[in-house]
């Protein structure tokens, strides 16, 4: 059986209900956290030795939603209202082709930039109108290793050998 190419210069990950299980824990003072699978930091190990750049694009503003970003060593916009406009200035600096952005999200919030990038993919618990745009369904539920599949599935078709 021939492997399907995919021709992808980007993969933009939301944060919330993708790299993260979309609940949040608040503490006594205020403070929130987040959890997070470790298993998605080899991922981007993997996308970054296959020469991918990866990014984190996100409408929350928080400190974890960068402290993240920082320990998987990838790029992060995160505090924006609209995605669509801030991928396309991205990609336009970057001299990225968005036909060539495969972007991971969850929810409602990213369908308008979804609708602009080559290639959709979302995990298995997304929303019912973000799950009927993309080509690619993840068995993973969000905050269960998203990342981790989703490069397992690229190495094995954009790279089999």
């Amino acid at each position: 059986m021939k492997k399907k190419e995919i021709n992808i210069s980007l993969i933009v990950f939301d944060f919330d209900g993708v790299l993260t299980d979309n609940r949040v824990l608040v503490f006594d003072d205020g403070s929130e956290a987040v959890l997070c699978d470790r298993a998605d930091g080899l991922a981007f190990d993997l996308f970054r030795q296959e020469g991918i750049p990866a990014l984190i694009l996100s409408t929350e503003k928080h400190p974890v939603v960068a402290a993240r970003a920082g320990k998987l060593k990838t790029p992060c916009i995160h505090g924006v209202a609209d995605k669509k406009t801030a991928l396309e200035k991205y990609c336009a600096q970057a001299g990225i082709k968005l036909d060539t952005v495969m972007y991971v999200g969850n929810d409602v919030n990213d369908l308008a930039v979804m609708q602009i990038v080559g290639h959709r993919v979302c995990p298995a618990d997304a929303h019912p109108r973000v799950r009927a745009i993309c080509q690619t369904v993840l068995r993973s539920r969000g905050g269960e290793g998203v990342a981790r599949e989703l490069a397992e599935k690229v190495m094995r078709l954009q790279f089999a050998k």
